[in-house]
């Protein structure tokens, strides 16, 4: 067999899975797109149904919402993290997932190794520390005194142990000096419908899953953590407005992700559908409802990114004194 021949057997080898490959992902989706998202109601939850119609409007296939929660999306990311890689599964989650590397002795993926980063959805610039009313405080120093008397009940429910907006309550207890108790739920809506009946005092939430009942004034907001006054709650003082200017922090993120190994033509055709959907002015308006941050960054910026997150939560939650479990 010549060499000449064997060159041309090896083109041809390659041209036909590269055409196999392009046909597959000009094809893809051609069959129902499941979003696992790992909490309940709230939170990721809301934006992947939003997204998700938008996506199906696009692509032309119904992308279902299959929420698995408990642990902290561990639970969801496991499924993901054990599915095919074939494009037909994603998980749209919180930056907890960044977090769970810090607060876990032991996971049970890699969460760089084996989960694909497919782009950051929404950025929160800071979170909002909202109390219940009936709790009779309108300040935020008035919360840090009540906080601070010894006989002192307060608790502050988050989505889960480990959860950055858990990071975020006792971030606030080491800059205030304060003993908030956390009380951990499956999910921000189970979180946010505990802090309506009372049943906590307080919670440290991203804009999407209390915008709503602040305005509605069943909620009351303190502060919030970026450095300027969220645009949609300008009568909300900044923590340095409020006189706790150590809790300034970034608020989390939002994005979405694939098995290990999905082919990256796949990933790549998922990121220019979000483009595309960020670009639709109808749909922004009903994504400028969640208060945060549209993003879309291309794959290998996101995977970029949730490394660096992972750094940054890991020094957080050192800094917390929170022993990993």
């Amino acid at each position: 067999m010549s060499i000449r021949y064997k060159l041309i057997r090896a083109l041809n080898i390659v041209f036909c899975l590269f055409a196999s490959t392009l046909a597959f992902s000009q094809a893809y989706p051609n069959k129902p797109v499941r979003i696992i998202v790992p909490f309940g109601t709230g939170g990721p939850d809301s934006l992947a149904r939003i997204l998700g119609a938008q996506l199906g409007t696009q692509m032309n296939q119904a992308f279902v919402i299959d929420n698995k929660p408990g642990a902290n999306g561990i639970l969801g990311a496991e499924a993901v993290a054990k599915s095919a890689p074939d494009g037909y599964t994603l998980m749209i989650t919180s930056s907890g997932f960044a977090a769970s590397v810090g607060m876990y002795k032991k996971l049970p993926y890699d969460t760089e190794k084996d989960i694909a980063p497919v782009t950051n959805l929404l950025e929160n610039p800071g979170v909002f520390v909202v109390v219940n009313p009936n709790l009779g405080i309108k300040t935020l120093q008035e919360l840090i005194d009540l906080a601070r008397k010894p006989n002192s009940k307060l608790s502050f429910g988050s989505p889960g142990i480990g959860n950055n907006l858990h990071l975020s309550g006792e971030f606030f207890n080491t800059k205030a000096s304060t003993s908030i108790l956390h009380i951990p739920y499956k999910g921000a809506g189970p979180a946010v419908a505990s802090l309506l009946s009372g049943e906590t005092q307080v919670m440290f939430s991203t804009p999407p899953a209390v915008m709503a009942q602040i305005k509605a004034g069943k909620l009351m907001a303190l502060a919030y953590s970026d450095v300027k006054r969220h645009p949609q709650m300008m009568d909300v003082p900044t923590a340095n407005e409020a006189g706790l200017p150590s809790f300034t922090h970034h608020g989390g993120w939002f994005g979405m992700f694939a098995p290990a190994n999905t082919p990256p033509d796949i990933l790549n055709r998922l990121h220019q559908e979000v483009k595309v959907a960020f670009a639709n002015p109808q749909f922004r308006e009903r994504l400028s409802a969640l208060g945060a941050d549209p993003v879309g960054n291309t794959p290998a910026e996101f995977r970029t990114f949730v490394s660096s997150e992972i750094k940054r939560y890991s020094e957080m939650i050192r800094l917390a004194k929170i022993q990993p479990e």
